[in-house]
């Protein structure tokens, strides 16, 4: 790969392809992945082929339905990824400004880098609790900011962002004349309690999200963008450039999840549930940690009282046989990111070899 080509690549999507796994894995960010015998699905609901040319239409109406919106604001994508390559895409030229949170989901930073984006950055700080501050977004905008980047919940905090901030933020994007992209992935950990799309709050604001991340369905690679509708439009024929048409099969088969997500949210709920209180419980314990305890969303972020997790993450991974996410991949390298969506088994388990490995590093 040559140095500019590596320049554009993401690092943490290769290291969480090839150095995350780890037979005690706690570094995933989403639900553990359903099997598809659970997945209720008949031959007869499925065929290869389609006449779907801009999304197929009873795709399109369960995430409208979902959203709360018209079937005209919706553009589907292979997964959230996609979602936000073409999203960023249709805003963004060589040379504008955007502004992106920090830390932040790397790949966001990534794209915008591979897009010739000039980047600048406004902070969410631990000791704000990693919350959006709209007087920092005002202090780093500028009248060249074309985009406003941010991820709700946060990753990798978790944290949720309230609707006022997300109203502050958005009236001074329309002061500069700029868009919002909201990655909303994490909301749907949420269920039935989620807040409404950001789109609602304004047609500046555009949001993307699937069922990756809190349904166990990263397979099915389900995404889609909200947006006014003359920008789901121009999204719609940018992806031409990209996707052209999605795989069919897997579009029929998001049609029978969506129609499922209620049984497959009241599992997924209780494990989040169940997680979250093993991980406050193993923080109680620990002085060496500090954390913003979350009450949603499907990893929190703690943070070494002295050092760099690095140590820590390779003692883990070398000793321990366990993963979680070094913060150096969120620019914050006394954090690490702990994923609260898998067995709760492996939870236990992990959690305790976690502490040994904190103890050991101590002693």
């Amino acid at each position: 790969m040559t140095a500019q080509r590596e320049a554009h690549a993401s690092k943490y999507i290769n290291w969480a392809k090839t150095k995350s796994r780890a037979p005690l894995n706690l570094a995933t960010s989403g639900l553990d992945n359903l099997e598809l015998s659970e997945l209720e699905v008949k031959l007869e609901d499925l065929a290869l082929t389609g006449a779907d040319s801009y999304g197929y239409p009873p795709l399109l109406d369960a995430i409208a339905k979902r959203m709360d919106v018209s079937t005209d604001s919706i553009v589907t994508a292979t997964g959230t990824s996609l979602a936000n390559h073409l999203a960023m895409a249709v805003v963004v030229n060589p040379g504008d400004e955007v502004l992106i949170e920090q830390p932040t989901y790397e790949p966001l930073l990534a794209l915008a880098r591979y897009l010739g984006a000039d980047i600048r950055r406004f902070p969410r700080r631990f000791e704000d609790g990693f919350a959006v501050m709209p007087a920092e977004i005002e202090k780093n905008l500028s009248v060249n900011t074309r985009l406003i980047v941010i991820t709700n919940h946060h990753n990798p905090s978790g944290v949720l962002t309230d609707e006022n901030s997300l109203r502050e933020l958005g009236e001074l994007a329309q002061r500069v004349n700029a868009r919002v992209l909201v990655d909303e992935v994490y909301l749907e950990s949420m269920f039935d309690q989620r807040p409404p799309t950001a789109l609602h709050l304004g047609p500046q604001f555009m949001a993307t999200s699937s069922l990756t991340k809190a349904f166990g369905l990263s397979g099915l690679r389900c995404g889609w963008i909200v947006a006014e509708p003359s920008l789901a439009r121009e999204i719609w024929l940018l992806n031409d450039l990209f996707g052209v048409n999605a795989a069919h099969p897997a579009e029929r088969l998001n049609v029978c999840a969506f129609v499922q997500l209620e049984k497959i949210s009241i599992k997924a709920r209780a494990r989040l549930e169940a997680n979250r209180r093993l991980l406050n419980g193993f923080l109680d314990t620990r002085d060496d940690l500090q954390t913003v305890r979350t009450d949603s969303g499907t990893t929190m972020f703690p943070r070494l009282r002295q050092g760099s997790s690095e140590s820590l993450c390779r003692l883990l991974r070398e000793k321990y046989e366990t993963s979680v996410v070094p913060g150096s991949y969120f620019e914050l390298p006394a954090h690490f990111r702990v994923g609260l969506g898998g067995a709760t088994e492996v939870l236990i388990e992990g959690l305790e070899r976690l502490g040994k490995a904190l103890d050991e590093l101590r002693n």
